[in-house]
């Protein structure tokens, strides 16, 4: 086969698999300002002072002058081309007039599990991964730095962490056996520590509709790794009512729109429409985006009645300082569902916002301003007079022998926080999928009716007629 046709086969192995990357951010590089102590290299004559108890490898990409260094208890120095260490006097240099060493940073402090330190191969401007997913999933292809040195810690031992390759100096691995052989040798201790395992296997997402992360039982300790800086205490939400999307460490300001699917849904696609249909109106410049196939939880399934066990979470966060436009746009896209639902190969979608901003303010879309407790006070005092009024009026219909009670049955209210959104047949005829027309721009509304299910309508037409 010629290199055009390897291309080509590569290529539609790509598409079929749904091939992800992480990236490993950080470094252990010596010339890495954020790996010594006073967030600086070590200037020229200055002493040099690596962890005794840690071993270490590190990348020398040019020449330094030390007066002193003491050396991890075990190690590399990596030099680049040109690269070395020259001895100088202690003091010789104004900026080494203080005589304190250069600390070399702790470098066991990088945690696989830390969402901070990997960056998605498929970023783009307007979305972003639920924490959960921003660690390297079991579908993932994962690669590590070929120009800089690096030290992965594999967490507690739990339970292996498992992706489908691993790149690393050079050689990718996609079999345990040879992963395994790496990771014992000299070279593989100094990069990968730790209780935990680390294995690949070759299985890829080859669903259209997209795959789970696979990280609910590791979730904790990715929100414990993420949440150390901050003492392993969530910042407190700027609205009422946030919202935890599944997969995320904490609440959330914004809305969530939850979609059960037929086989013609396809992942990509969708999210390509919806960032560039959506996404890119100015009305919504100031949001951000989060679309991934996630479990169903229990009591959801139970309360629609829905068999599927997974679902499409779409995750909207507002960035900026206005609020209001993640209600807008979670209505906008119900809207599109009942619109083209069935040649996208979505069954039926729900939708969930949080409430106004904390301090007042007004939200388009969210609810009403002002603080709870005044709302909550004006509630009362509302009831109070009805209760009173109704009274006064049941005194007065007894004295003129005209008072009949009269028993009405009611629907029980929705309760408080479920999801708003239709379950609607119409979706479940899954055609093929087509290019479909971009939805209009969408007109600011306070409303929370989220849209029209155009049986309904038709509906209303015949009976009009």
């Amino acid at each position: 086969m010629g290199a055009p046709g390897r291309v080509l086969l590569w290529l539609q192995l790509c598409a079929l698999t749904r091939a992800a990357y992480k990236f490993w951010v950080p470094n252990t590089d010596f010339n890495a300002a954020a790996n010594w102590s006073q967030n600086r290299t070590p200037c020229a004559g200055a002493a040099v002072e690596f962890p005794a108890d840690k071993m270490v490898s590190v990348l020398v990409r040019e020449g330094h002058s030390i007066s002193d260094m003491l050396l991890p208890l075990d190690g590399e120095f990596v030099l680049a081309s040109g690269a070395g260490f020259s001895a100088l006097d202690a003091g010789s240099h104004l900026d080494c007039s203080t005589g304190d060493p250069a600390l070399f940073r702790d470098p066991d402090r990088f945690c696989w599990h830390d969402p901070r330190l990997w960056r998605s191969g498929d970023a783009a401007h307007g979305l972003f991964s639920v924490d959960a997913e921003r660690v390297p999933c079991s579908h993932d292809d994962v690669v590590f730095p070929s120009d800089a040195s690096f030290r992965v810690g594999l967490g507690p031992g739990a339970g292996p962490v498992r992706v489908r390759s691993v790149r690393a100096l050079g050689q990718t691995f996609t079999r345990d056996e040879d992963l395994a052989a790496f990771l014992a040798s000299r070279a593989g201790r100094l990069r990968f520590h730790g209780p935990g395992a680390l294995s690949v296997g070759p299985e890829a997402c080859a669903d259209q509709s997209g795959c789970v992360c696979g990280h609910a039982e590791v979730q904790p300790w990715i929100c414990a790794a993420l949440l150390q800086p901050l003492g392993g205490r969530c910042p407190q939400a700027a609205c009422r009512d946030p919202l935890r999307p599944e997969g995320q460490c904490c609440d959330l300001c914004g809305a969530i729109v939850s979609l059960t699917h037929g086989p013609a849904f396809d992942l990509q696609r969708y999210r390509a429409r919806l960032l560039h249909a959506f996404l890119a109106l100015p009305q919504y410049q100031g949001l951000q985006m989060a679309v991934s196939k996630v479990p169903r939880q229990p009591r959801l399934r139970e309360a629609s009645g829905a068999k599927a066990d997974t679902e499409i979470q779409v995750v909207l966060v507002e960035t900026g300082p206005e609020t209001g436009g993640a209600g807008r746009l979670a209505r906008a896209l119900l809207a599109d569902i009942a619109e083209h639902g069935e040649a996208l190969g979505v069954l039926s979608a729900t939708a969930r916002e949080s409430g106004a901003p904390v301090g007042g303010g007004s939200a388009a879309g969210l609810n009403a301003p002002g603080p709870r407790a005044g709302l909550a006070g004006g509630l009362a005092a509302a009831l109070l007079l009805s209760l009173l009024a109704l009274l006064a009026g049941a005194l007065l219909r007894c004295r003129a022998g005209r008072l009949r009670w009269r028993r009405r049955d009611e629907a029980d209210p929705a309760p408080a926080g479920a999801p708003l959104g239709f379950h609607n047949p119409v979706f479940y005829a899954a055609g093929p999928a087509e290019a479909l027309p971009a939805p209009q721009p969408d007109v600011g509304s306070s409303s929370r009716s989220y849209f029209v299910n155009p049986l309904f309508g038709e509906a209303e037409a015949e009976a009009e007629a």
